[in-house]
C-alpha cells in the first residue's frame, strides 16, 4: 500500500479554503467581543438596567437585557457575561434571590442570549455559510427562527416561574 504525497500547493489550497470559510466568522466574533467590551466599559449597561428595573418586569428583565446586548453586539457569550454581571446585584429587588429564582434568571439570560442571531453574530455566518444560504435567505429564515426561539423560551420560563416561585 502506498500513500499519496501531498505537495505544498495541496496544503496551500486546503488552508485557503479553510480561511475563506472561517476567516469571516473569526473576524466577526472578534469585532463582537470588542463591541461588548465597549458596552461594558461605558455606563450604557447601568443606564439600561436601572431604567428597566423600575418597570417591575421580573424574570423578563434578564431576558430583555441579554436579548438587547446579543442583538446589538452579536456575541451570546458576551451577552451572558455582561447580563449576569448587571443582574446579580438586582436579584433581591427583582424577587429572584431564591435558589429557584436564580435558576430562572440563568434560563432567562440564556434564552435572551440566543435571541435574534443576525449579521453581527458569528453563529449566523456559520449557519448561513455551511448550509449554503445567501444572506437574505439566512436573515429571513435563521434570524426569524432565533427570534421565535427566544420568545418561546422566555414564555416557557415565565410559566415555570408561576409554579416554582
Amino acid at each position: 500500500a502506498t500513500t499519496k504525497e501531498f505537495t505544498l500547493h495541496d496544503h496551500s489550497i486546503w488552508v485557503s479554503s479553510g480561511l475563506k470559510s472561517a476567516g469571516t466568522i473569526i473576524l466577526i466574533t472578534g469585532a463582537g467581543g470588542a463591541f461588548g467590551n465597549i458596552l461594558r466599559s461605558t455606563s450604557l449597561g447601568d443606564s439600561i438596567s436601572q431604567q428597566l428595573i423600575s418597570w417591575e418586569i421580573g424574570i423578563f428583565l434578564p431576558f430583555l437585557i441579554a436579548a438587547f446586548l446579543k442583538t446589538a453586539q452579536g456575541s451570546s457569550t458576551v451577552s451572558i457575561i455582561t447580563t449576569a454581571a448587571m443582574i446579580a446585584p438586582m436579584l433581591d429587588s427583582l424577587g429572584l434571590s431564591s435558589e429557584m429564582g436564580k435558576v430562572l434568571v440563568v434560563l432567562s439570560i440564556g434564552a435572551g442570549a440566543m435571541t435574534v442571531s443576525h449579521l453581527n453574530d458569528s453563529y449566523f455566518w456559520v449557519v448561513s455559510q455551511f448550509s449554503i444560504m445567501n444572506t437574505s435567505t439566512a436573515l429571513r429564515c435563521h434570524t426569524v427562527t432565533t427570534l421565535l426561539q427566544g420568545i418561546t423560551g422566555i414564555l416557557l420560563i415565565q410559566i415555570f416561574s408561576l409554579f416554582i416561585l
